[in-house]
């Protein structure tokens, strides 16, 4: 898609600001360029993240190094199923001394929360985050408190050991922006993380390289990135056509598409641009609309998972011609 006008220099510095993040993240996690740069989209998209992958690869180790190197409050959270939302939100305590009730914040009072094993706790305890997701705010006792920009749930749970789980609703997983799986490393990359790893953890070494005002800078230069209407309306298309699908019971809500278009506009920013183009929204699709959907009953017999299915309807959907701004 052609433009008429040079890149921002705003647009630059973010560039230089997200690269350098990306290599910090990179010398603590080999060969997974792939999954540190769609974790800065959702982060520069102003979302939240669910990591989804069988033990040991990394999910962890991942939320962590994106934490350290970004200088800002950090809090972590093991899920468990003894946790309660108080413990999470924070509580009003009496204070002898004043005789009244005093607020004591709870963990999700950072900039990035990441939350472990988020489907090892209840329902109620992993309701808690709802509102902490979709509105930047907790409500304790009748009082509402707002949560620092910005503000990013990182979770990770595996997907093999349920017993003793609580899987995600529906509700919960459509507030997290986009779904990753780490995947196993490469031989290479499972050498060097032996070489690298053997003696001591890089994440002791690992120092910020961005401030919280360079990172809300960063999220304000994303929401200045252009979406033409034709661009805008292939977003819809894409998500239409996963709730008229016949492999599908339930397809993509709209709160995805609106997520959808934002992480498009920091897919594109990353890659030095201020306009999204047809091809960021299809890269993102199966991130970001896959852990919304059901299979039909047809579909699982078939084993076709909603990620095909949706790789199927990317080619299917017809692809807006490029225009002028």
């Amino acid at each position: 898609m052609a433009v008429t006008h040079d890149v921002s220099p705003q647009l630059d510095d973010l560039v230089v600001t997200a690269h350098r993040i990306r290599q910090s993240i990179e010398s603590v996690i080999e060969g997974k360029s792939d999954v540190v740069r769609l974790t800065l989209t959702v982060l520069l998209a102003e979302g939240h993240l669910l990591i989804e992958d069988v033990p040991g690869v990394g999910k962890t180790m991942l939320a962590k190094a994106l934490a350290r190197s970004i200088d800002c409050p950090v809090r972590r959270v093991q899920f468990t199923p003894d946790l309660l939302p108080s413990d999470i939100t924070g509580v009003s305590a009496y204070n002898q001394q004043t005789r009244e009730f005093e607020f004591k914040p709870g963990p999700v009072f950072a900039n990035i929360v990441v939350g472990d094993e988020i489907n090892r706790a209840s329902p109620k305890t992993q309701s808690a985050l709802l509102e902490c997701m979709e509105e930047h705010q907790v409500t304790v006792d009748g009082a509402t408190y707002r949560l620092d920009s910005p503000f990013m749930v990182i979770a990770t749970q595996n997907p093999i050991e349920m017993e003793g789980t609580y899987p995600l609703p529906e509700a919960q997983r459509d507030r997290f922006t986009a779904r990753i799986a780490m995947g196993y490393p490469a031989p290479s990359a499972e050498l060097e993380m032996l070489d690298v790893h053997g003696a001591a953890s890089p994440l002791d070494k690992l120092e910020p390289v961005a401030t919280t005002e360079e990172v809300k800078a960063l999220i304000e230069a994303v929401r200045g990135v252009y979406v033409s209407q034709p661009i805008k309306k292939y977003a819809i298309d894409l998500v239409t056509a996963t709730r008229q699908s016949p492999d599908l019971r339930l397809g993509a809500s709209p709160r995805s598409t609106l997520q959808l278009v934002r992480a498009a506009r920091a897919h594109a920013a990353l890659a030095g641009r201020d306009y999204v183009i047809p091809d960021d929204l299809q890269e993102l699709c199966v991130p970001v609309l896959a852990h919304r959907l059901l299979p039909s009953i047809e579909a699982q017999g078939q084993r076709r998972p909603p990620e095909q299915v949706i790789a199927d309807l990317v080619r299917r959907v017809p692809v807006p011609e490029a225009q002028a701004r």
